[in-house]
């Protein structure tokens, strides 16, 4: 973590955290009237994008009041995460921007509109890109976890159509419905689940996405077994985390694969037996765990998004039983070549949202867990940057020289 600054404003929000008003940034204008009556706007600094392809700039924005069924958030902290790198480099959007992006984050809620009853002022709160609406028929469904109000989320605006954000006189986009890279956000009710009052935000970010993404596909999607044996294609934060859940279910064999062996340290601190680069081989990858197992591995996971890496995670499967669980976002025009002799056995593919939890109920249990010390985020945290420096995080990123970066607004 830096120093200077940044831990001066952490003191800050711990002091905040701690029941303190809530006080406005510097050059934002604010609200003592928390209710949902006669709310001000709220003039902050947010990270936009402007195009594609173009870095973040630093503006002041305008934060309108939140309506019906939202909640108006200060964001503590959000972690940068690979789908917005990926968003950086689409070129197919062009009515997208301008935008703010961000998903992954925690926060304090500044103030609720009409109808709102899960939370209040004060409430520590974690934002979920996933919704859980409690209405739709996934939600009813005890199994499953991908609520319908997703796709309404995918249109980059508010339900009603329009947006919270405006900057220079125009409106601006809100990624997933949530938009952290800013001081403060406006989201729906149910895209936010209210955590433990002594929750670190700069830690428990990370289960806003990465962390529970990855874990969860571990636990809930593929189920891993204890002894079992293990692949991970992708040794970013979220497959670090698809490593930390095989371990908790008690794989014997986890073995990491990725091009950049500089994260290799890293895979194995967090429970990787072992890790190998396809550079290395003169064969495919697949072939290769085969020789390393002698049938294939029981569990297999393509944390990268990349056709290709789909099509060797499902032929590194153990022919009879092996499970390949499909983690990393592809675009929409992505399709993934499988020869088809590969499914006469008993292979499985999945796909995994969110590692399978139902977002506002199973959350708050998991920052519980951690505050428990079931499992440890700070492995997965290597660096810490102001909001201001987020080009720099993205450069870091983009080098494969950070596993997550925290960023504080």
């Amino acid at each position: 973590m830096k120093v200077g600054a940044t831990s001066t404003k952490i003191d800050k929000i711990t002091q905040e955290e701690r029941g303190a008003e809530i006080r406005a940034p510097k050059n934002c204008i604010a609200t003592n009237n928390l209710s949902n009556f006669n709310l001000p706007v709220i003039r902050c600094r947010a990270a936009v994008l402007w195009k594609s392809g173009a870095p973040f700039s630093i503006e002041e924005v305008e934060v309108a009041p939140p309506k019906e069924k939202e909640v108006r958030i200060k964001i503590v902290a959000t972690g940068l995460c690979g789908t917005e790198m990926k968003m950086l480099a689409r070129t197919d959007l062009p009515g997208l921007y301008p935008i703010i992006l961000g998903h992954e984050g925690a926060g304090i809620v500044e103030s609720v509109g009409g109808g709102v009853n899960t939370v209040k002022p004060g409430d520590k709160v974690i934002i979920l890109f996933l919704p859980q609406c409690g209405e739709c028929s996934s939600c009813l469904n005890s199994g499953e976890n991908y609520c319908i109000k997703l796709k309404q989320s995918k249109t980059a605006l508010m339900s009603d159509g329009t947006s919270r954000f405006t900057c220079k006189g125009k409106s601006v986009k809100q990624f997933a419905a949530t938009s952290t890279f800013t001081e403060y956000t406006v989201v729906r009710e149910d895209s936010i689940a209210k955590i433990d009052a002594s929750a670190p935000l700069e830690k428990v970010c990370l289960i806003s996405c990465g962390f529970s993404t990855g874990f969860g596909a571990a636990i809930n999607t593929a189920k891993v077994t204890p002894g079992s044996t293990c692949a991970v294609f992708g040794l970013g934060g979220v497959g670090l985390s698809v490593i930390m859940g095989c371990k908790a279910a008690g794989a014997a064999r986890i073995i990491g694969v990725d091009i950049n062996k500089d994260k290799f340290k890293k895979a194995e601190e967090v429970g990787a037996t072992e890790c190998i680069s396809p550079q290395d081989f003169k064969k495919p990858i697949q072939e290769v765990l085969f020789d390393m197992t002698g049938a294939g591995v029981e569990f297999c996971f393509e944390v990268i998004g990349n056709p290709d890496t789909v099509a060797a995670a499902v032929a590194s499967c153990n022919e009879s039983h092996g499970v390949c669980v499909i983690v990393g976002l592809m675009s929409a025009t992505d399709q993934v070549r499988i020869h088809g002799n590969l499914f006469f056995s008993g292979r499985t593919l999945k796909g995994s949202v969110f590692g399978g939890w139902k977002s506002r109920e199973h959350v708050p249990k998991l920052v519980s867990d951690y505050i428990e010390k079931k499992f440890n985020l700070e492995p997965l945290i290597t660096h810490t940057l102001n909001l201001d420096k987020i080009n720099e995080a993205s450069e870091l990123m983009k080098t494969g020289k950070c596993i997550r970066c925290v960023l504080l607004p």
